[in-house]
């Protein structure tokens, strides 16, 4: 999955709120959230009402940060445990919500997506927020049995907060949806607290509504060995959400092994360096960009049709940009960015 606990430790509680010198018309808030430094930013509010934004999603995300962890205690690990003890659980709102998304974008992917395999994603030793891992993968044999015992999100039954499954390997980890759902929280948070315009970047994966002033919110998209690939411009209300595989790996000796697994196999997907989508809701941004990159070079176009996805973008180990002609229209590439564009019937 994509970010194997979706949220590191809180290590930083105190917002950085910086005005700008153009009248004052933009504020920005700084914390540390999901491993990564989380940047709020909004456009024509007053000092007091983004402040008082700011500290209201503070609190949230170390809400969730306590509840959607998957090692450290909380809410979703206990819920884990009673499922492989066989036991029905009852789930707060927003997991209950975010399995009923996962069970979608599983089926529609053909499993390439799988918010189940937290049991997996542990034994790769992806259950951290310290990388690189070193050492060797583990033992071949159990990540068979592993794969083997076949867990899925589509075995969980839901009924309003009841949740169970008859398939003790289900082991819940939002890594790959949990990022996008909460960018899907505060930017609803924003507009009921008055805010119109505004950008949440969480490490390079954003949702943004509104306008920077006079122009659209825009953004760089990093490359994969360095330096960017290209900007893009933000429609009225976006979310941007980049899958990689270039950070977060296990190093045994030369042998790099990512941290996004294939569900179907077990194994570290290798052959896509970055996939970038561009939806209206961040949730399906991002479990969309994990499940393209498990497709691959060579299935990513089915999937992205199956999941009625118009804006996608690949970028292979060679730095070579593989994307729709809708994506196409909307970046605007470096020099020298070898490209490929396909028209998704």
């Amino acid at each position: 999955m994509k970010h194997p606990g979706f949220i590191a430790l809180v290590l930083m509680f105190g917002l950085a709120c910086v005005a700008c010198s153009e009248s004052d018309r933009q504020q920005r808030a700084e914390f540390y959230v999901f491993g990564t430094i989380l940047e709020v930013t909004t456009w024509g509010v007053e000092k007091e009402v983004a402040e008082q934004a700011f500290s209201a999603l503070q609190s949230q995300f170390q809400r969730m940060h306590h509840e959607w962890h998957a090692w450290e205690p909380g809410a979703l690990v206990e819920i884990n445990r009673k499922l492989a003890a066989g036991e029905a659980v009852t789930a707060t709102a927003e997991i209950a919500e975010m399995t009923r998304l996962s069970q979608d974008v599983e089926q529609k992917s053909g499993g390439r997506f799988n918010s189940s395999i937290g049991a997996l994603i542990g034994l790769w030793g992806f259950h951290t927020s310290d990388y690189p891992i070193n050492g060797p993968p583990p033992d071949r044999y159990l990540i068979s049995e592993l794969v083997g015992r076949n867990p899925s999100s589509l075995d969980i039954e839901i009924s309003g907060l009841a949740m169970s499954s008859s398939n003790r390997a289900v082991q819940l980890d939002f890594g790959g949806i949990a990022k996008g759902y909460a960018l899907d929280i505060a930017c609803s948070m924003l507009r009921n607290m008055g805010v119109d315009n505004a950008i949440v970047n969480a490490g390079g994966d954003l949702r943004a509504f509104g306008s920077h002033g006079s122009r659209p919110w825009r953004i760089a998209v990093r490359a994969p060995k360095g330096g960017i690939i290209g900007s893009i411009e933000t429609g009225a209300d976006e979310a941007v959400f980049t899958s990689g595989n270039y950070e977060r790996f296990r190093l045994d000796n030369d042998t790099r092994y990512p941290h996004i697994l294939d569900p179907r196999t077990g194994w570290p997907v290798s052959d896509v360096a970055s996939v970038t989508v561009i939806t209206a809701e961040g949730w399906l941004a991002d479990a969309s960009a994990t499940a393209l990159i498990v497709a691959g070079l060579s299935d990513w176009r089915e999937v992205a049709r199956s999941l009625d996805l118009e804006l996608v973008m690949l970028v292979d180990e060679n730095g070579k940009a593989w994307l729709t002609d809708k994506m196409a229209e909307r970046v605007k590439f470096e020099d020298g960015v070898e490209r490929e564009t396909f028209i998704l019937q």
